[in-house]
């Protein structure tokens, strides 16, 4: 299966038989990131994380239990 990159529009080939591919097919509003622009994000984020003014916001979530 030839996939393009979202950001760096760099076409590749994956196999179709992969679980990546089914997500591609069954979810179209999915998209495919080649792995150098994916280390690259990777890599921005951590320095951005490391200078210390950069706040990592996640939900906490609160898990309820029935008694």
């Amino acid at each position: 299966m030839r996939v393009q990159c979202v950001l760096c529009d760099d076409i590749e080939s994956i196999d179709s038989k992969s679980l990546q591919a089914k997500r591609l097919r069954n979810r179209r509003n999915s998209t495919y990131m080649c792995q150098t622009c994916h280390d690259r994000i990777a890599a921005n984020t951590a320095k951005r994380i490391n200078t210390g003014k950069f706040i990592f916001r996640r939900e906490i979530k609160n898990e309820h239990y029935l008694s």
